[in-house]
């Protein structure tokens, strides 16, 4: 039996965003990402050494960043890519995450603010993200320093960005030390409307309603990230169908089991792992999506959080 779902999880469900798309918008979405984001203002941000704004290179042009150093001196360097369905997030909607990756891995963390739909659409932000970590390996010296030591990650949307990167490095013989996926959208064909692509993963039914995220949001952000539908099979959407994965970055890969998108990440870490790429997953038993971004309030995603963080970090660190 699975673990049931975690009491404090399901407590904090009723006061999450984003949950009808029969009536959000792009900006409604982003507005409320920014006032979750802005209600945890009591409670102080974890602190570390430095948060600089910046710019890094994006597809079409300059792009804003922000970098956060935990110490200093020489150290591995992230590339990070917030969620928020590639509409909603920016940098202030996941500034915490970004501080805690930085403390717990010991990592310069880039944060990248990728340009969204449905302004920009796919292959946009793919596009935004490539070349941002193309452009913080030419800068290394004011990042962390390291050139064997860099790495991207990033939750949900993001963690797209960060799987589909990593392939993007591999092809372009950018040598990676690690990704880090949490939850993240592996294939979007189909759009989460089809259902004979729904079927091959039963998460998409299992949890398709009333666990947070649910499958017609998904089906609502995939209308405004892909023009065209057919889009869904390039690699570059939906990472899960390159032809090849081997050669890839070792991988710390994230699932939540009350998350629509829990089968297509554990099928990614199998793929990985399937392809000789060292593979660490969790499975966030009693968990939802977007839990971490839940530890203030609910230990065991803090944990289950912390454990993936520090898989993250060895890997960074060549352990």
């Amino acid at each position: 039996m699975p673990a049931p779902l975690e009491p404090v999880v399901a407590q904090i469900i009723p006061l999450l965003p984003l949950r009808d798309p029969t009536t959000m918008t792009p900006q409604s979405a982003r507005d409320a990402l920014r006032a979750l984001a802005a209600s945890r203002a009591a409670v102080p941000p974890p602190p570390v050494a430095e948060v600089k704004d910046t710019q890094v290179q994006g597809g079409a042009g300059p792009i804003a960043a922000r970098v956060y150093r935990p110490a200093p001196g020489k150290a591995p360097t992230v590339v990070f890519f917030h969620g928020g369905g590639w509409v909603a997030g920016d940098l202030e909607t996941h500034d915490r995450q970004a501080r805690w990756l930085a403390i717990e891995t010991g990592a310069v963390v880039v944060s990248v603010d990728y340009r969204r739909p449905p302004e920009t659409r796919f292959p946009g932000a793919f596009e935004d993200a490539f070349a941002a970590v193309r452009d913080v390996i030419a800068r290394i010296a004011e990042f962390g320093g390291d050139l064997g030591r860099v790495g991207v990650a990033g939750d949900s949307a993001g963690g797209n960005l960060a799987a589909t990167v990593a392939l993007a490095c591999r092809d372009a013989g950018i040598k990676l030390a690690a990704q880090l996926l949490v939850y993240p959208v592996a294939d979007v064909a189909g759009g989460y409307a089809d259902a004979e692509m729904n079927a091959r993963f039963p998460s998409r039914a299992e949890n398709a309603e009333g666990y947070f995220l649910s499958r017609a949001v998904m089906q609502w952000f995939c209308g405004h990230y892909l023009e065209d539908a057919n889009h869904g099979a390039d690699w570059r959407a939906s990472p899960l169908r390159a032809k090849n994965l081997a050669g890839v970055a070792p991988a710390v890969v994230c699932t939540a089991w009350y998350d629509p998108l829990r089968d297509e990440g554990k099928a990614y870490a199998d793929a990985l792992a399937a392809a000789g790429v060292p593979t660490k997953y969790h499975a966030g038993l009693g968990l939802i999506h977007g839990y971490f971004g839940l530890g203030d309030a609910a230990p065991v995603a803090r944990a289950e959080a912390q454990r993936a963080r520090a898989d993250f970090r060895a890997m960074l660190h060549g352990k």
